[in-house]
């Protein structure tokens, strides 16, 4: 045998654990099902770099990990939607097409490069109904799982999934689908994050045409009045004119293009 040698059983073991590492050091994301839709919640304190992001007209993406690498991933799936709507149709870009593509690059990177992605991502479509909708896990190596219901990823993943276990229900009202997402990315006896720190964003079916829509402002903070409340937030000020174009409002301090998210 020479020296030096690795099995490759010990060589993705190594792989797999140096990539769960780099994903556990970034903060939790949240995806889970709303009466009307899916909602995305992060806590990110950063203004420019976005953890969650429209893809196409119904999908959205969210992600923890290493920035570059995940932001590479959601600009390849952006050019695989529009070349694909753009030669057949807009109805044929779908969540499943962009997982299997994903999940195509993570396991090409995880088995022959040196060094695998430290990302995890979740890619979501809202359909016409709840019975409709698709949300799908990847993760470093590729794997994908289809998941119901809601999903936490990064960071202490196992902790808030059960956090968001014991709150969820299916037909949530948006505020208190958001109430129970930041609950769970809360640490027990913890404070929550200010809304300048919160990244917020929903696939809501009632919309028109691009169903993803960012939360930010007076909208976002009437939202978690209420949630926490159980009662309508009073509604003085003219609701946020949203879309897909709207900035996130503060997100992630441990974000940049070499450190993890």
């Amino acid at each position: 045998m020479p020296f030096g040698y690795v099995s490759p059983e010990q060589e993705m073991r190594d792989k797999a654990d140096f990539a769960r590492k780099g994903i556990a050091r970034g903060r939790s994301v949240v995806v889970l099902q709303y009466e009307n839709g899916i909602l995305f919640v992060a806590p990110n304190a950063s203004r420019a770099l976005h953890k969650i992001s429209e893809i196409y007209d119904r999908i959205g993406f969210a992600a923890v990990g290493k920035y570059n690498e995940f932001e590479a991933l959601r600009l390849g799936g952006i050019r695989y939607a529009d070349i694909n709507g753009y030669t057949y149709d807009r109805s044929d870009v779908t969540a499943r097409g962009l997982a299997n593509l994903y999940a195509q690059s993570l396991g090409m990177v995880f088995t022959e490069s040196r060094k695998p992605y430290e990302v995890e991502i979740v890619v979501a479509e809202v359909g016409d109904g709840p019975e409709d909708d698709q949300i799908y896990r990847l993760t470093f190596d590729g794997s994908v799982a289809d998941e119901h219901g809601f999903v936490a990823m990064g960071g202490v993943a196992d902790a808030v999934a059960g956090r968001l276990k014991d709150r969820f229900r299916e037909g949530m009202a948006l505020p208190e689908a958001l109430d129970a997402a930041l609950a769970a990315l809360t640490e027990p006896g913890g404070e929550r994050p200010p809304v300048s720190q919160l990244e917020v964003a929903v696939l809501d079916r009632t919309r028109y045409h691009r169903k993803f829509q960012r939360l930010t402002g007076p909208r976002l903070e009437r939202l978690i009045a209420e949630g926490g409340s159980g009662r309508p937030a009073p509604t003085g000020e003219p609701p946020a004119e949203g879309g897909a174009d709207t900035p996130a409002t503060a997100p992630e301090g441990d974000i940049d293009t070499g450190s993890e998210s």
